[in-house]
């Protein structure tokens, strides 16, 4: 019998001809909508073989439908002694602790469903809902968020018809309070700000907030801007940047050529030098990074990754660190800044891409440039020249490459957007923190 054709009730069934007879008249029972009959054939399963964990399951479930908690949670207990790794087993449990207002074991016994499959959405959901009646708002609204997030990245619950009749309710009040909850968060994150310097000083900050609750593309006033994570609507828009807006820009090309000096030392030292990005395979990469003759290569020395400094890496290079220090850098736990020396090998092409939001920009310093080497942004080309700074958006598309016979290195900068005050990079520093805090609790990868 095809595995994928058997009755729920005959899958793993016993070897004992009897009990499979009686599995199999519960299920005809079922197929012609006899549900007493059905009931009846799984009580004689029970009596025969009182370890039966499809019977005592759906004989559970009747009870938990009828009412009879007690009844129905004595057999789930037992099913899941007999099964303990079975997640709808789990799941149902769970359920039924819930629905006799046992509160504690429901999340504990959803939670081990979880830690099972981490994807398991359906548990999640239900979680949610327990940890709501529990009184903890911030961790129920966490677990409604991964559940719809990784329900609809499975084309569930996109709509009435991608969402079981059984679950419209209990998944329409999980996105209600994801709504009003997710809201709540960042109001009261923006409060000390907003009573600190008024309404007003915080509005983009406000409206960059909606737009990334929203969850759809705004209308950008330039098209060719689509930042992949956050939106900072009312910035003066441009692929490139005026050098009058970083004054900073003299303190790094006044030291270039020490600069490149703690480079070159470093290439000559390949230990600290990684990937600048890191792909899980072959066909991953192919989507990035494109080359003739030699793979392609696009390696980085950190200074700072992901916000964190890298202190043995600053070591090797004392003059470049501490002028890094001294600049006004983006600082946001966990995500900014970035900082390396960026090399991109002969023959490398980092194919068009886009970053993730507009409130920070990248600052190239260039220290060995080989002939036929460019970058685009927005469709603007722009060569790098030794020793002079540039900054660019890069939720503009953009593309680079190194058509000569050496390798290509910069120095690499992350950078606030000019146009934001001071006020409103603490807000986004806080914002995207927050972000990363609640997709991490939530088990989502940021992006």
């Amino acid at each position: 019998m095809n595995a994928e054709r058997t009755p729920p009730f005959l899958r793993n069934a016993p070897e004992r001809a009897d009990v499979a007879r009686e599995l199999r008249a519960a299920h005809e029972a079922l197929e012609q909508r006899r549900p007493d009959d059905a009931t009846a054939a799984l009580g004689r399963v029970l009596a025969l073989d009182a370890d039966n964990v499809a019977a005592l399951h759906f004989l559970a479930l009747q009870a938990v439908n009828a009412g009879r908690f007690d009844e129905a949670l004595t057999m789930l207990e037992h099913a899941v002694t007999r099964d303990p790794d079975n997640l709808m087993l789990l799941k149902n449990l769970g359920v039924a602790y819930a629905d006799a207002a046992r509160l504690v074991p429901a999340e504990q016994t959803l939670s081990r469903a979880i830690t099972l499959d981490a994807g398991f959405f359906i548990a999640r959901l239900h979680l949610g809902g327990v940890l709501e009646e529990l009184g903890r708002e911030h961790d129920s609204l966490v677990q409604y968020f991964a559940a719809v997030t990784q329900a609809q990245t499975q084309g569930r619950w996109l709509s009435e018809a991608s969402t079981a009749p059984a679950m419209r309710q209990l998944v329409l009040h999980a996105m209600n309070r994801i709504d009003a909850g997710r809201q709540k968060l960042f109001s009261d994150l923006l409060a000390p700000l907003v009573a600190a310097h008024g309404a007003a000083a915080l509005a983009r900050v406000k409206a960059c907030v909606d737009v990334y609750l929203a969850g759809v593309a705004p209308q950008y006033v330039d098209p060719r801007q689509q930042p992949r994570f956050l939106y900072f609507p009312g910035l003066p828009t441009s692929a490139f940047f005026d050098r009058a807006l970083f004054p900073w820009y003299a303190q790094l090309e006044s030291n270039v050529d020490v600069i490149r000096a703690e480079m070159q030392a470093v290439l000559a030292d390949t230990h600290g030098i990684e990937p600048f990005l890191i792909f899980e395979s072959p066909e991953q990469a192919s989507g990035y990074l494109a080359g003739e003759g030699a793979a392609p290569s696009w390696d980085a020395f950190f200074f700072y990754r992901h916000g964190e400094r890298n202190d043995a890496n600053c070591a090797r290079c004392p003059h470049t660190a501490a002028l890094i220090d001294a600049l006004p850098l983006v600082r946001i736990r966990e995500h900014a800044p970035e900082i390396c020396f960026s090399f991109l090998t002969p023959g490398t092409h980092i194919l068009p891409h886009r970053g993730v939001t507009n409130t920070r920009l990248v600052t190239h310093l260039p220290l060995v440039v080989p002939d036929d080497c460019a970058i685009v942004v927005g469709g603007e080309s722009r060569v790098w020249r030794e020793g002079e700074c540039f900054t660019f958006d890069d939720t503009f598309e953009h593309e680079a490459w190194n058509r000569g016979t050496s390798t290509r290195a910069v120095m690499l900068i992350d950078c606030w957007n000019p146009h934001l005050s001071a006020v409103e990079r603490e807000a986004v520093a806080l914002v995207i923190a927050a972000i990363g805090d609640f997709n991490h609790a939530a088990g989502i990868v940021d992006t």
